[in-house]
């Protein structure tokens, strides 16, 4: 079974391109419709770039 998507996946802006690969479903077998998967892929793909961004914002503040 695949692991989960976690912030600390994504190391750099380099690795946004391949969210993709990065966020994998899973449960893609027990969801109801594929709908809700694709729901879940981007609500974590948001979640990643959010963490990132937050991440570059407080290096920036430290400069």
């Amino acid at each position: 079974m695949a692991r989960r998507t976690y912030t600390t996946d994504l190391e750099n802006w380099d690795d946004a391109q391949d969210l993709d690969r990065l966020v994998i479903d899973k449960r893609s077998i027990k969801r109801a419709t594929p709908a809700k998967g694709r729901r879940r892929n981007r609500r974590y793909e948001n979640r990643l770039l959010n963490a990132q961004t937050q991440y570059v914002d407080e290096l920036e503040e430290l400069e």
